[in-house]
């Protein structure tokens, strides 16, 4: 899968065919002697802790991106819960109210950040 000079051509397609095979999963080119490790390691299937099954490969960036069990901070009070359950968090934390700086006036939460604009 790279450009190799015309005058090394045979001898390293004589390499290749020896040491090198396509993974049949993922069609990268590995060592022989280390594709058994490499299937292990990236292909094998692993179950998420959302009961989601998939190649552990995949297992970081699910975690990280897409998992519904994966932790995430509330906007409103930086409490850490499951990215599932921040919804219906956030709308009842958001609905909570704290006294506006400038005019007193009890705001809610989530219309903090633009009551500035309207307090005068």
């Amino acid at each position: 899968k790279k450009d190799i000079p015309a005058v090394n051509f045979i001898i390293h397609e004589i390499h290749c065919r020896r040491n090198i095979e396509i993974c049949p999963y993922c069609s990268d080119s590995v060592p022989k002697s280390e594709m058994k490790n490499h299937i292990e390691s990236e292909h094998v299937q692993v179950t998420c802790k959302c009961r989601m099954k998939m190649e552990n490969s995949l297992l970081k960036d699910h975690e990280a991106s897409s998992c519904p069990l994966r932790p995430v901070l509330c906007q409103f009070c930086d409490i850490q819960l499951a990215f599932n359950k921040l919804q219906e968090h956030e709308l009842y934390c958001g609905a909570r109210t704290e006294p506006c700086a400038r005019c007193g006036r009890h705001v809610l939460l989530r219309e903090l950040q633009q009551h500035p604009r309207l307090c005068g």
